[in-house]
């Protein structure tokens, strides 16, 4: 027979899907999130908890206050973060839900994200069974932007200390309702390039005559993956990944220029520096060679997700006690996809955490396909964890 925190739950849950279905059809971009803003406001507002709006634009906080402030060894304050922008895409799942506006999509589940959050600050508001103070923070601008940089940036945890940050993430490659919280670097970093090959132009009888940046272009596409496979640990990880290539206009004309943009990955930040400063080498010596000029533009992104000690240890109990130990993955290759939350667990003690969402009985698409559904299967287990972390972290003296 169901407890009585397990109906509560499943009645939230049940709220939950249809606030998360009402997000899903009207998906917002980075820092546009100001109708899904406002619905959160407005929900959190109705269940007491106190709203901070305007952090990182579309971004806001809610603060909750348990029976008592924390003492002795007992946490002070957590955090628990959820995303809330959609992608630039259409989507093609013919739900009844699916996005009602032109090129906007909910496809990465941050519609899930936010609605789980919600139920769980709605299920705390209403026990309160925790002593200390829990800030729920709901971050614009995750696929785009920074937004997590943005909210740190302007004082994130200096207006909302924390002891600890935690974030969840949908996972499309394990089973509905299994957590996987893994120690150490879980997301990579995520940096830019664009190159310009800068060559002579002429005709493509007279080759002779020019200065062929397209294949100088396609040399300096093959030699920079030789930084992977030659220059770095192959214990270690990297990935560079020189997607786009334009240049030219006929087909017998050699053109002047050819531009290159692409992404580096990479899990440790020694890697990062190294392989930054041999990537450029390379594409400036395989240039040279071809009697090219090149001209580099390097950003740097999002940092790696890095989970901290007692931040891992801390989700994993809260995790096995929702779920058991079975729907509990310790260990787990990280991902070569980034994250902002990275910059949050680099200012306070964080664990970013993957919750599958799975459905063996259906065909299942990951994140960023124009088919991609949320699974809202699992927003109890969601909004259960984030229950059992903060009464767990936040203990309540009797």
């Amino acid at each position: 027979m169901p407890s009585e925190t397990d109906t509560r739950v499943a009645a939230i849950a049940a709220e939950a899907t249809e606030w998360r279905r009402d997000i899903h059809a009207h998906p917002e971009l980075a820092f546009q999130e100001h109708r899904t803003s406002d619905l959160v406001a407005g929900k959190l507002e109705s269940w007491g908890i106190e709203v901070t709006r305007g952090i990182a634009g579309t971004g806001l906080v809610g603060t909750l206050h348990g029976r008592k402030a924390g003492s002795g060894n007992q946490r002070r304050a957590i955090g628990l973060r959820a995303d809330m922008d959609a992608l630039p895409m259409e989507e093609f799942t013919g739900l009844p839900y699916a996005s009602k506006v032109p090129g906007r999509m909910h496809a990465c589940g941050h519609d899930g994200h936010t609605s789980m959050l919600l139920g769980a600050a709605k299920y705390l508001a209403e026990t309160k069974n925790f002593d200390g103070t829990v800030h729920f923070i709901f971050q614009p601008a995750e696929e785009d932007g920074g937004g997590g940089k943005v909210m740190v940036d302007e004082g994130l945890f200096t207006r909302f200390p924390c002891d600890l940050v935690f974030g969840i993430h949908n996972d499309s490659r394990t089973e509905a309702g299994t957590f996987t919280i893994a120690r150490g670097s879980v997301c990579a970093s995520a940096d830019a390039i664009a190159i310009r090959v800068l060559g002579k132009g002429g005709h493509a009888a007279r080759p002779q005559m020019a200065l062929d940046p397209v294949l100088g272009a396609a040399h300096i596409i093959v030699a920079a993956q030789s930084v992977v496979s030659r220059r770095t640990d192959p214990l270690d990880s990297a990935v560079i990944s020189l997607c786009t290539i334009h240049g030219g206009t006929a087909r017998n004309v050699i053109p002047e220029e050819v531009t290159i943009t692409g992404t580096i990955r990479t899990l440790l930040p020694e890697t990062r520096d190294a392989v930054e400063k041999q990537l450029k080498a390379t594409i400036e010596a395989t240039a040279a060679a071809q009697g090219l000029r090149v001209e580099i533009t390097y950003s740097r992104g999002y940092p790696p997700v890095v989970n901290s000690d007692s931040a891992v240890e801390a989700a994993r109990r809260a995790a096995a006690a929702i779920g058991g130990e079975g729907r509990l993955v310790r260990e787990s290759a990280p991902s070569m996809g980034a994250e902002d939350f990275s910059y949050m667990a680099n200012a306070v003690p964080g664990c970013f955490i993957r919750l599958g969402q799975v459905d063996p009985t259906k065909e299942n698409f990951a994140g960023h396909h124009p088919r991609y559904d949320f699974n809202d299967a699992i927003l109890p287990t969601g909004i259960a964890f984030w229950a059992s972390l903060v009464e767990q972290e936040l203990t309540a003296e009797a």
